[in-house]
């Protein structure tokens, strides 16, 4: 034993009731983070004894609220064994893709580098051809707990669409108006730069790209960090942070027509039975899509909560049910949002796979809880 910690959070049951990610800072000592660097630590509830598989990560020690409880004081203990690895992220040979795994099952693709166009290119109709182009910086595959994809990718419909992407339909810049949606004139491009953690608690990408104008001129950097989480009977969490800075001058962000859709979008794939839900409420903001997905049997959900530290938030909300699609917007309707050089947007958002149809009022509240106390977003 070590010594003890305290979970600094009043949302603790909250944390419990769906299995969700904690955060714990570890006191400032050496031989402490050394023991976590390398693996060497566990949490033991103070009083029930269980123990907890626990991960470090830049000063904090993370692990998954056990469904039974805890009691808010938790000893550090250290072993002899590093804990097992059981959530990788690492670059696909085939595909050259980032890849993230938990027991070598698939998780999720990050396809950070540049993808060309299919073969089902062909299919899409001549006027939508100036669409379907090269594209990079976006999830797709999204894979559910039965291993169903959740997500889309080339519609022949809608080209551009493409999984789960974070981008805007009006870019302006210099007079000039780009649309990073639907690939015209300013595209996010791979700098190389990027970081892989795994763990026995989760696994993350942190990757920077450079939106780039037609001419090669960088006009923006953004990092974005991917952490997708054990999995649990209540499903698994995947949280998302970016990160938006312009490089020289100011870049205007803004959604069609200013008050249509932009931000994260997500396309996803045909779902049986699809029922969208929407919950806007003050700061408590959440939505999700129900269903059956392809290659699963069972029904299954994508639940999507903004953070409260997103400017304009709460979001609003965008569905377009004949397309699989729904997204929190930004920024607000009628608004344009400046990036400036030195000062970066952050902007979070947790996506909670689930089993089973559309969850009781309850557990979204909890859930909605959870990541709010323990993602601080202090980081940028």
């Amino acid at each position: 034993m070590h010594g003890e910690v305290s979970v600094h959070t009043a949302d603790l049951a909250a944390c419990a009731r769906v299995e969700a990610p904690l955060r714990i800072d570890l006191p400032p000592d050496r031989a402490l983070q050394r023991a976590a660097e390398e693996g060497r630590l566990q949490l033991v509830d103070k009083r029930s004894g269980q123990v907890l598989e626990a991960q470090w990560l830049d000063g904090s020690l993370w692990t998954i609220a056990p469904s039974s409880g805890l009691s808010g004081r938790l000893i550090v203990r250290v072993v002899s064994a590093p804990a097992k690895v059981r959530l990788r992220a690492y670059r696909d040979r085939p595909t050259r893709q980032i890849v993230f795994e938990e027991d070598r099952r698939p998780v999720l693709q990050y396809n950070y580098w540049t993808i060309d166009r299919p073969d089902r290119h062909a299919q899409v109709s001549p006027e939508n051809r100036i669409y379907s182009r090269p594209r990079s910086n976006y999830i797709h595959p999204l894979y559910g707990l039965q291993g169903e994809v959740i997500t889309e990718d080339w519609p022949v419909d809608h080209p551009h669409h493409r999984g789960i992407y974070w981008a805007w339909p009006e870019v302006d810049y210099r007079g000039e108006r780009g649309d990073l949606h639907a690939l015209q004139h300013v595209f996010a491009c791979p700098t190389g730069r990027y970081r892989v953690t795994a763990g026995t608690v989760f696994t993350q990408v942190e990757a920077e790209s450079v939106w780039r104008w037609e001419s090669g001129e960088p006009v923006v950097v953004e990092w974005a960090r991917i952490r997708a989480y054990r999995r649990t009977q209540q499903g698994r969490c995947v949280d998302l942070a970016f990160f938006f800075t312009a490089l020289k001058e100011p870049v205007l962000l803004a959604r069609r027509g200013t008050n249509l859709y932009g931000g994260l979008n997500m396309r996803l794939s045909a779902i049986q039975h699809q029922k969208f839900v929407f919950h806007t409420e003050g700061e408590q903001a959440w939505a999700g899509a129900f269903g059956v997905f392809p290659e699963g049997d069972e029904p299954a959900g994508l639940l999507i909560f903004p953070h409260v530290q997103n400017p304009y938030h709460p979001p609003d909300w965008v569905q377009y049910p004949n397309l699989n699609w729904i997204q929190p917007t930004f920024p607000s309707a009628g608004l344009r949002h400046e990036l400036q050089p030195g000062k970066p947007l952050a902007l979070r958002y947790r996506l909670w796979i689930r089993p089973g149809t559309e969850p009781p009022p309850d557990l979204w509240q909890a859930q909605w809880q959870a990541y709010q106390s323990m993602e601080r977003g202090d980081e940028v």
